[in-house]
């Protein structure tokens, strides 16, 4: 299991947040026809409750945009993933379709309103910390091309920084080469809520990427 620890500095801005870690072996695939129809069933019912101006209330990602704004990070500009996942769901654009393994981290991220990273375990290169970046740091994500992430709460191995709670690094990205998977649960609220979602976390993925070897660990 790896190492995590969270610096003074983000603990003093942040009092409440916990990162909750659950390590597993995976086997990552493409698109699964059934998987994807419970993912378009969980959709629908996230569309049927809730409207795109109240995702900003809703509390796990209150908290984090709180947390941000403590930083020094704007929140709207760089938006959590998971309030962006939401909005995107919201306004009827559908979720991309990456793999089965990041598939399932983003239904979770969507149903409990909380930014989870998702790592290939075996690309982290010695201890975790969770930090404050500092001035005119960056990285590539996901996605995104070079993200500024100076005063994000970034996860940094000894090779430097590759993940955060608005998007991961393309450097520890999950891949169907993967076979050790990773996922940080970014807790601002410090809720035991988070719980739930790590339980789930693990039906879905025994179920659709035949995940065993389970390890959880919480650092608070």
């Amino acid at each position: 299991m790896l190492s995590i620890t969270i610096d003074p500095a983000i603990r003093e801005k942040c009092p409440r947040l916990t990162l909750d870690l659950l390590q597993c072996a995976v086997s990552v695939s493409g698109e699964n026809e059934t998987f994807w129809q419970y993912v378009e069933k969980t959709l629908t019912e996230v569309r049927d409750k809730f409207r795109v101006d109240e995702i900003s209330n809703i509390p796990a990602i209150r908290k984090a945009r709180d947390a941000y704004k403590a930083l020094g990070k704007d929140p709207s500009r760089y938006r959590l993933s998971a309030e962006a996942l939401l909005r995107r769901v919201l306004q009827g654009k559908g979720l991309y379709k990456v793999n089965n393994v990041i598939d399932i981290l983003n239904i979770i991220s969507i149903r409990s309103g909380i930014s989870i990273g998702g790592y290939d375990a075996d690309k982290i290169r010695g201890n975790i910390t969770l930090s404050k970046a500092g001035e005119n740091i960056a990285y590539s994500a996901i996605g995104r091309g070079l993200l500024n992430i100076e005063n994000m709460p970034v996860l940094f191995d000894s090779a430097g920084s590759f993940g955060n709670p608005t998007s991961d690094s393309e450097r520890t990205c999950v891949t169907e080469e993967t076979r050790n998977f990773l996922m940080v649960f970014f807790n601002f609220e410090g809720t035991e809520a988070v719980r739930t979602w790590i339980d789930e976390s693990e039906r879905l993925l025994i179920q659709y990427a035949k995940a065993k070897e389970f390890f959880r660990i919480q650092v608070d």
